[in-house]
């Protein structure tokens, strides 16, 4: 098993090393086994509590994509791997559940936002929008997932599956977000299976209504290989490739 060593530290990067090629790896045989172009599928690492500075070496090892959970914890760690990694580019993703009083604190650091479950956020985020574009600090749509529960449960959050096509009709309609496609966890406790040919359905209706939300965000570290084989184009990786760990400030 590979540990968990000291941030920034030649341990921790090469451990980070190992743990990256190790998902690459399972990514890659995923696609295979799927009939699929490894291209078609994006690894996001998630980073929720982990130290900027591990942000930092998975960047330098050709990372570009990163999410967090935590409007906070998001505006720190922006920060400080900006300036571990001056001229960097990273892109940001937030999905985590996101109230709309914290909005106003993620919007500027993010290139999408996968975690869209309801029509009240959705019109909090278009306002935000409009008002950055309006002040000149943003000049295009944000492009928005909209975040679907497979069982209806609303302690994991997302849209049950009786409101999807209204969330996104309207996501869709507004000005200021672009609807790029459908987000989900697959739940505990049911079969993966199941639970990933509902959500394929469910991103196939959205992309029938709307043709240009072709992204679809699901599959963890532990059932990566069953996304893919649904169809998922984006796979969020946190403990396969980081560990287990908080970050060290808190």
């Amino acid at each position: 098993m590979i540990g968990v060593a000291d941030p920034d530290t030649p341990e921790r990067t090469a451990e980070l090393t190992e743990r990256l090629a190790a998902v690459r790896g399972r990514l890659a045989a995923a696609c295979r086994s799927a009939g699929r172009d490894p291209a078609e599928v994006s690894l996001l690492a998630v980073t929720k509590t982990v130290p900027p500075a591990d942000v930092a070496t998975l960047i330098d090892l050709g990372l570009t994509e990163f999410a967090e959970n935590r409007a906070q914890e998001l505006a720190a760690k922006v920060a400080d791997v900006a300036a571990a990694r001056p001229g960097a580019e990273p892109r940001w993703h937030f999905v985590g559940g996101l109230q709309r009083n914290k909005v106003r604190t993620v919007l500027p650091w993010v290139t999408c936002i996968q975690s869209v479950d309801s029509p009240r956020l959705a019109r909090a985020i278009d306002r935000e929008v409009g008002r950055l574009r309006g002040s000149g600090e943003r000049d295009a749509p944000l492009p928005v997932l909209v975040q679907y529960s497979v069982d209806g449960d609303p302690a994991r959050g997302g849209v049950p599956d009786d409101g999807l096509d209204e969330l996104a009709d309207l996501v869709a309609e507004l000005p200021g977000l672009e609807l790029a496609g459908l987000m989900a966890v697959a739940p505990l406790g049911r079969e993966p299976g199941a639970s990933f040919a509902a959500i394929a359905a469910a991103a196939g209706r959205v992309r029938e209504r709307h043709p240009a939300a072709r992204t679809l965000s699901a599959g963890m570290s532990g059932d990566l290989e069953i996304a893919v084989d649904h169809g998922s184009t984006v796979v969020r990786v946190g403990t396969a490739l980081v560990g287990d760990r908080r970050i060290t400030s808190e």
